[in-house]
This record gives structure tokens, C-alpha cells and sequence, in this order.
């Protein structure tokens, strides 16, 4: 008898030890584990999907012919207890599972093959375009990544948005330029509202776990009953078409945009699908350019989509791979403040970071730029210390898996690397905030005000952010100019801002 052994972010049937179909020497095992649960105080709604879909893949397995041994939490303390258990009552010969995703399941490996004394097979992950290996070779060992260029050798060699003579479409590789339309572009413009993702009623498997999750972690933030993400595969199929039909078509021109009265807009909400295997990068971006070719959706939108999956998505998981274990203690800008307790409960004055805070506690979700421009621009403005930012963002998300937040969080939001990933600080003051939101409209503070009681920390906390870090980035071509712009202040402008930035800090992150 074979075990496979499916974990519970690869729920594919391209799963490389499911080809060709049931076997009678095979059984899956599938584990519910009390433990991992609890590694982090993850969202509610976080394990109710990835409960939920695992037990929807297991029931579809078995409808399909597979046997399935399936370990459910109440009764499975942790990862070990299950497998003694499963290996005394099927005596496998040997254990096959693909590569895990994150790096303490795939250390953890040589420690199950002592435990149980079998071999423990491991084949290779087919969840990504490009291969560690691959990105490895690519990266070498250059001192600084650029995400662009992996995009544009991924789009050459996947065929994506390319003509024979392996040139962009439309004469570009990057549409960037026609995909930032501001919130007043927005109210302007008056672009269809797209019809809100369906909530579709929870079936009798997904109201078991969303009572069992609420009742195994009352103390975790959110309210699983609050859940309103696929389960399934066809679900899933119908979620991503429903984008491409709905959405895709603006979703390119107002992907940075932020509005308190639809803070979904435009965005497809497929990372939680993607991140456990409902669906792939392939056929997602497969769908986008279809579209585009009917003439469904317009290449702006369509380069974006395909940016974020085979640029980003791609780039931040090679970047994992390559610099784990000790990327996630990499702290370049010498952060060593607390997260602020209020950010698990929304209670704050800042209404850009109360709107995005009250988004992800109710629902486990903010889009990119909320994660980026608010929620992370403060983080690195108010200098929160790496690991607690991360274990932050793993906790409230339903698509934190460790690749997906690792890279994204030290890297990208925090310029914790050294600048390997990101070749500037994402840091803005509110001018940034107001030219895409309408947060700053009833907000206490006053954007137009730079110093003081009424000013937007945002203004300050970003030239306290030059001041402290002047040195580092003078000779930065990204953002010199902004260290030069700060030296050029008088005596008197330093010392308002470095005033309103102490009282802050020290006063307004208890």
C-alpha cells in the first residue's frame, strides 16, 4: 500500500501523485491538525477556507474512486498523532507527497521519515510557472533582483502576451503608466460598478467547519460566520469566469484605487483560490488573454493581470526559495517598535487605517494597494519591527500562505532586505492616500496640514522616515531627491516634523 499525502494548500487534481487516476495499492491521506492551527492566531475565515476546501477535495476524491483517510481537527492534536495512526492501520510501504510549499513543512520532512520509518517521497511542486531551480539559476548570485526582468523572461518563454518576433503586445512591456487612475479619475469617469463577488449560501460541509472553527478558536480575530469565499473547484471555475466577465475589463485602470464604499472594486480576489490549489496560474492567465482577444477586455488590464501572476505571484515565491531561512529576520532599517495592539481591533483615528483594518477583520482581505500604500506605509513609517509586521499579515489573511507573505512583507512593504526585491522604500505621505482614496474625506486629521495635532501622520512620519534614514538612500536614484528635498528644510520645518513624529509615536501606537 502507497500513501499520498495531500496537503492542505495543494488541493489540485494536477497534483503529480494523482495522474492517472485511483489505485487500489493508494490511499490519501489528508490531516486536519489542531497544532498548525494554532502556529499563529490565523483569521477564522482563513480556517474555514482551508478546512472547508479540504474537506470538499476529500469528498471529490472519493466521488472520483480514492480512497481517502481523513483526519478531522477535534479529534487530531497534531500532524504526528495523525500519521502513527494512519501507518498502524494501513502499514503503508512508503509515503509520496508533492514538494511542500513553505519552508517548515519541507524541514520537517527528515524528521517524519525518522518518526515512522518509511520512506517519504517527495515529488516535484507543479503549483508555479517557474521552478525553484529555474529562478535559482536565473538569480545567481546577483546582490539585487528586479522583478521586471523575471516578467518579461517569464512572458517570453511562457509565450503571454507576445509576438513572433518575441515583442510586446501593444509596444510595451509595462502598461503601468494607464493603469493608475485616481479616486476623482473614478468619481468622474463613473465606470460600471461591478457586481459584488457572490456570496454563494454555505453547504452542509462548510457550516460543520465555519461552527467548528468558531467554536476551536474563539480567540482568533474575525467571525467565521462572516465567510464568503469559494470551497471548491466549481466554484472556484465560476468565481474566475465571473471576473473576467465583470471586472477584468477596469481592473487594469483602477487596480490602485481605493473606495470605502466598494473596497472590492475591480480586483479578482483569486490569490485564497490560487494559494491552496482550487486553481492554477496557468488557466487564470490563460482566461485574462483569452478575453483580451474576443476583445472582452482591453490589453492595459489584461498586462496588469498577467503582471501580478506571472511577475509578482512568480518573482516573491522564487525570492523565498532563494533567500530562506534567514530572510525572515532580515531587518534593514533597523525597526524595533511593537505592532500597535489596535491593529487587530480597527480602533484607530486614522480612517484610511481604520477602513482597510475593519476590511480585513471582517472579511480577511484588503487588494494590493490597501495592503501596500496604507496598511504597509504605515508599518515602515511608525518603524514596527519585521517580525511582528509578517506574523501580522500571516495571521489576518486568507491567501497568507509563508512564500506568499514573506517575500511581500520584509521585502516589498517593509525594504527590510536591503533593497534586494524593491528598489525603493514604498513609503508616501497622504498627498498619495487622497489622490487614490476617498479615505481622507470625515478623517480627523487634515491632509493639507503637515505638522501638529491636526496634521496627517502620513506627513510627518515621511520626512521623520528621511530624516532617520537620510544616509542610506541619499545616493538612492528612487528617492534622493527626497532626501535632498528634506536637507533643504529650514532648522525650524525639521524640528515640527521630528516633534509631531515623537508624539506620535511615542503616544498614538499604545
Amino acid at each position: 500500500m502507497e500513501t499520498i499525502w495531500v496537503l492542505d494548500d495543494q488541493l489540485t487534481w494536477r497534483h503529480p501523485a494523482l495522474a492517472g487516476g485511483p489505485r487500489k495499492d493508494a490511499v490519501v491521506l489528508m490531516i486536519e491538525s489542531r497544532k498548525r492551527a494554532r502556529r499563529l492566531r490565523y483569521h477564522q475565515q482563513k480556517l474555514v477556507l482551508v478546512y472547508a476546501a479540504m474537506r470538499h477535495f476529500a469528498a471529490d476524491l472519493r466521488a472520483a474512486g480514492w480512497a481517502v483517510d481523513y483526519h478531522l481537527l477535534p479529534e487530531t492534536a497534531d500532524f504526528s498523532s495523525a500519521l502513527d495512526r494512519h501507518a498502524k492501520t494501513f502499514r503503508p510501504s512508503r509515503i509520496v507527497l508533492m514538494e511542500p510549499n513553505d519552508w517548515p513543512m519541507a524541514q520537517a520532512i527528515p524528521a517524519i521519515r525518522k518518526r515512522l520509518g518509511l520512506p517519504v517521497d517527495l515529488l516535484p511542486t507543479n503549483f508555479f510557472l517557474c521552478g525553484r531551480d529555474e529562478f535559482r539559476r536565473w538569480a545567481g548570485k546577483s546582490k539585487r533582483l528586479l522583478m521586471e526582468n523575471h516578467y518579461r523572461r517569464m512572458r517570453l518563454e511562457l509565450g503571454y502576451l507576445v509576438d513572433d518576433d518575441g515583442k510586446p503586445e501593444g509596444g510595451s512591456w509595462n502598461l503601468d503608466v494607464e493603469n493608475r487612475r485616481t479616486f476623482a479619475n473614478f468619481a468622474t469617469e463613473r465606470p460600471a460598478r461591478p457586481p459584488s463577488p457572490v456570496r454563494e449560501p454555505p453547504d452542509e460541509a462548510t457550516r460543520d467547519v465555519i461552527a467548528m472553527v468558531a467554536r476551536e478558536f474563539p480567540e482568533h480575530p474575525g467571525k467565521a460566520d462572516g465567510f464568503w469565499l469559494p470551497v471548491d473547484r466549481a466554484r472556484a471555475l465560476r468565481w474566475l469566469e465571473r471576473f473576467v466577465r465583470e471586472r477584468l475589463a477596469n481592473f487594469g485602470a483602477y487596480e490602485d484605487t481605493m473606495a470605502t464604499e466598494d473596497p472590492l472594486l475591480y480586483h479578482s480576489i483569486l490569490s485564497p483560490l490560487l494559494n491552496i490549489g482550487l486553481l492554477s496560474p496557468a488557466e487564470c492567465v490563460d482566461a485574462a488573454i483569452g478575453a483580451y482577444r474576443k476583445g472582452e477586455a482591453p490589453l492595459n488590464s489584461v498586462e496588469g493581470f498577467t503582471r501580478q501572476i506571472i511577475g509578482w505571484r512568480e518573482f516573491i515565491n522564487g525570492v523565498y526559495w532563494l533567500k530562506m531561512p534567514d530572510y525572515v529576520e532580515s531587518n534593514g532599517l533597523d525597526a524595533g517598535r511593537s505592532l500597535p495592539p489596535w491593529f487587530y481591533t480597527g480602533r484607530t483615528d486614522l480612517n484610511c487605517v481604520r477602513q482597510c483594518l475593519n476590511q480585513v477583520i471582517d472579511t480577511a482581505y484588503n487588494h494590493h494597494i490597501q495592503r501596500l500604500m496604507v496598511l504597509g506605509n504605515f508599518l515602515i513609517l511608525t518603524e514596527v519591527e519585521p517580525r511582528q509586521a509578517l506574523r501580522w499579515f500571516l495571521e489576518m489573511y486568507c491567501d497568507a500562505n509563508d512564500w506568499a507573505m514573506a517575500a511581500n512583507v520584509i521585502g516589498m512593504v517593509l525594504h527590510a532586505d536591503g533593497g534586494f526585491m524593491a528598489t525603493k522604500p514604498y513609503v508616501a505621505g497622504s498627498g498619495y492616500i487622497s489622490r487614490m482614496s476617498d479615505y481622507c474625506v470625515g478623517c480627523r486629521y487634515k491632509p493639507a496640514v503637515k505638522t501638529g495635532p491636526e496634521a496627517c501622520p502620513f506627513n510627518y512620519l515621511y520626512w521623520n522616515f528621511f530624516d532617520r534614514h537620510a544616509d542610506r538612500f541619499r545616493s538612492n536614484p528612487r528617492v534622493s531627491m527626497m532626501v535632498r528635498t528634506w536637507e533643504k528644510k529650514t532648522d525650524v520645518e525639521k524640528d515640527a516634523v521630528r516633534s509631531s513624529a515623537r508624539e506620535f509615536l511615542n503616544g498614538s501606537l499604545a
